[in-house]
């Protein structure tokens, strides 16, 4: 098993207050490595009266270690619960850690159908980036599933999950507190990176999941991806990212355009997020794909 020393975890998980009882936990803004151990996301704590609620477990079983470190200096509640929002790697294979803590997991149903469609390339794609920092890490589902959303009512906290649609993968979940006004978005918003559209995400959808977290009018923000954030800054960096890339390829479309100049549709408006040279070009021929057909 690996563990990260604690004077490492200051330089790979970064703990920023929400709210009383309430942290986001940003992982760096990098590809997964034997530091992160897959741990390039943003995940949550929240701190109740009978135990703490994870926001999603950590990339891999030391990755799940890592954070479970960072924990042990926030709180004495043990995890007794970890909501996994999505169906990417750092959203779910640290299940097998936290389940051998006596945890709950929780998850969308279209969440665990990507997982087990997917984890086969995941685990391929983690053994050659994290190398040795996947050992002990084995596919673990939800012992919780729902369709469009759940409700967990823990010691002071009511958290609500929700399934909205499809966004970056197809079973993205946000999570909401009501009475603290905060949301925890998961996938669904990325800050000050530029956000990645692949073959199994919906462009469309995403649109939509991101209204219905407009629509609750948030005090507090943790994305996915990036730091504590505000609505207004989500609006810029997500959806008005894909909004712009959806628009003008519908332009692009309806005047005859092909798949290979796709890549030439304009969005420098957003070249100031991270990765814009790498991901954009892709995030262009991705979503004209997906457009052709609707």
């Amino acid at each position: 098993m690996i563990w990260a020393p604690i004077s490492a975890l200051a330089e790979i998980l970064n703990v920023q207050p929400v709210a009383p009882g309430i942290w986001a936990i940003e992982g760096p803004a990098t590809q997964r490595t034997p530091e992160n151990l897959g741990n390039n996301a943003t995940f949550g704590l929240i701190e109740t009266r009978d135990g703490a609620v994870l926001i999603d477990p950590g990339g891999t079983w030391a990755g799940a270690a890592m954070l479970h470190d960072a924990i042990r200096a926030l709180t004495g509640q043990p995890v007794t619960h970890v909501i996994n929002t999505g169906g990417q790697d750092h959203r779910w294979l640290g299940n097998g850690y936290w389940k051998a803590q006596g945890a709950t997991i929780i998850a969308s149903s279209a969440a665990v159908f990507d997982q087990e469609e997917r984890e086969s390339l995941q685990l391929t794609m983690l053994s050659q980036l994290v190398g040795e920092g996947l050992k002990g890490t084995e596919p673990v589902y939800a012992d919780v599933t729902f369709r469009t959303g759940y409700v967990l009512e823990l010691g002071d906290r009511r958290i609500e999950i929700n399934h909205a649609g499809a966004a970056h993968t197809p079973g993205d979940s946000f999570v909401w507190l009501p009475a603290e006004r905060t949301v925890f978005t998961g996938d669904i918003v990325y800050i000050g990176r530029i956000l990645s559209v692949m073959d199994f995400s919906d462009s469309a959808s995403w649109l939509d999941a991101f209204d219905a977290i407009e629509e609750l009018e948030p005090m507090h923000l943790v994305p996915g991806h990036g730091p504590l954030t505000t609505v207004k800054q989500a609006q810029a960096d997500t959806r008005g990212y894909l909004k712009n890339l959806r628009n003008r390829m519908r332009t692009y479309i309806d005047g005859g355009g092909d798949i290979i100049g796709s890549v030439q549709v304009d969005q420098s408006e957003f070249d100031y997020l991270d990765l814009f040279d790498a991901l954009a070009g892709r995030n262009a021929q991705t979503v004209y794909q997906q457009m052709e057909w609707e």
